[in-house]
């Protein structure tokens, strides 16, 4: 894929467009705020939107959702995963890294961090996780393996010339200020949840 300003103003419209209803909708009924989206390479037209529907199972995080969802379309009509995008509002989790894996996809593109998650999100799972389990530190997987390679759109970003770095910039701190608005409503309706970790 060519990482210019087109192709990540379609994956910040995706976010935008797509997945921030689905996930708006989700935070309101105790769901996290991560949602991710299955793109077609060909076209970066959408197969799968979803979000996180934690409250229904806490297994299913907003990208292994997307991958149920995929795998519920008929299969005459389910595009092969090496034909398509992930895209991931957040850095997937341990959970949501190998279940990208075993389905196939040779990459992964997110907006927010791990550190985002924690930081920003109150929400540092992602990386206890990692640390506890998997003795890794922050960034400490793989990002390019046999399997896939990873991307963060904010580095793809940074990467652009000026002024569509500038452009593309103004894009994600719109965002960010969106998924605040998202987070503290998860966050002051967390303790009504009954899923292991809020």
């Amino acid at each position: 894929m060519k990482h210019d300003a087109v192709f990540l103003d379609r994956l910040l419209d995706v976010i935008e467009h797509d997945i921030v209803p689905k996930t708006r909708a989700g935070v309101e009924a105790g769901n996290k705020l991560f949602g991710a989206a299955i793109l077609k390479k060909s076209d970066l037209s959408p197969v799968v939107i979803e979000t996180n529907n934690e409250m229904e199972n806490p297994l299913w995080h907003g990208e292994v959702h997307a991958l149920k969802r995929l795998y519920e379309l008929p299969k005459e009509v389910r595009p092969d995963t090496k034909d398509c995008i992930f895209l991931s509002t957040h850095e997937p989790c341990s959970l949501c890294l190998s279940a990208i894996t075993w389905t196939g996809f040779d990459n992964f593109y997110y907006l927010f961090s791990h550190e985002d998650s924690r930081d920003s999100f109150a929400i540092p799972y992602d990386l206890n996780i990692l640390k506890e389990v998997f003795t890794l530190d922050p960034g400490g997987y793989n990002a390019e393996n046999a399997y896939w390679r990873s991307f963060s759109i904010r580095k793809l970003v940074d990467g652009l010339p000026k002024p569509d770095r500038e452009r593309l910039t103004a894009r994600i701190t719109k965002l960010s200020g969106v998924y605040d608005v998202l987070s503290k409503t998860y966050q002051r309706d967390k303790a009504n949840n009954s899923v292991p970790f809020k």
